[in-house]
């Protein structure tokens, strides 16, 4: 085993959806293990927030990663608010490197994203209608994170291969 990836799958989505199904198949490829948290419990908690309870969603993600450190090199990776979640528990946990889909920066005012200063590898498309383009740019530019532009939407649909292959190269930097 060359380590572990947690895949953390976006708001609404589930650990079978396309994307993070690409990169389970990807990792497993290249020796790593990996798993996929079911965060659509929580998701559902409208009464908490419009995104659900993404404290709670941190949490799970936070408490899986604490339990798969320092067994061998921890990669998260995570689409949307599964890249928000990942990039604030890399601040919490010993991680290798970091793969973030269609990131939000921001998720209100108060929570901008943020993650440890480690490797780091960022997909999104051009015309995602949630998360400009332009602040994921300005974002990775000051940490000097790997980013691939591409021309698709907030879903990334058109660019799953795109995504497994971006993902691939990170792993094998590692």
């Amino acid at each position: 085993m060359r380590g572990h990836c947690i895949l953390s799958h976006g708001f609404e989505s589930g650990p079978d959806a396309t994307k993070v199904t690409a990169l389970a198949h990807v990792a497993e490829r290249l020796g790593w293990t990996h798993e996929r948290p079911d965060f659509t419990d929580l998701d559902a908690k409208r009464e908490v927030s419009e995104l659900g309870d993404v404290p709670a969603r941190e949490q799970r993600l936070l408490s899986l990663a604490q339990a798969a450190a320092g067994r061998a090199p921890l990669v998260l990776a995570g689409s949307s608010l599964g890249a928000w979640i990942s990039g604030r528990v890399s601040l919490q946990v010993p991680v290798a490197g970091l793969f973030l889909m269609a990131p939000p920066i921001t998720l209100d005012v108060t929570h901008r994203i943020d993650a440890a200063r480690i490797p780091t590898s960022i997909i999104h498309g051009w015309g995602d209608e949630l998360i400009p383009a332009a602040d994921v740019v300005a974002w990775a530019q000051t940490r000097r994170a790997r980013l691939l532009l591409v021309d698709d939407s907030h879903r990334l649909s058109a660019h799953v291969d795109a995504s497994a292959e971006t993902f691939a190269a990170l792993l094998a930097s590692l």
